[in-house]
């Protein structure tokens, strides 16, 4: 591999890598909320089924890799 190619490649993965702490890091974020309103006197079970639902959209999304699909392949 080139110089570049083998730059391209590093560049990628740091950025796959920093896309993933970043997600995992709103998981857990959302977690805590999720704890917290669970903990409420009267907690709101719709808020919790939303929070779960976006907790659900970003690990399809971002560690199965939905978003591929919708992305034009690259030859060559």
């Amino acid at each position: 591999m080139s110089d570049k190619t083998n730059e391209t490649v590093t560049a990628g993965y740091k950025r796959d890598w920093r896309v993933g702490w970043i997600v995992f890091i709103g998981l857990m974020v959302l977690t805590l909320v999720e704890f917290f309103v669970g903990t409420l006197p009267n907690p709101s079970a719709v808020l919790l089924i939303i929070l779960a639902l976006i907790k659900a959209a970003l690990i399809v999304y971002f560690f199965m890799h939905v978003y591929r699909l919708w992305r034009e392949e690259k030859h060559g």
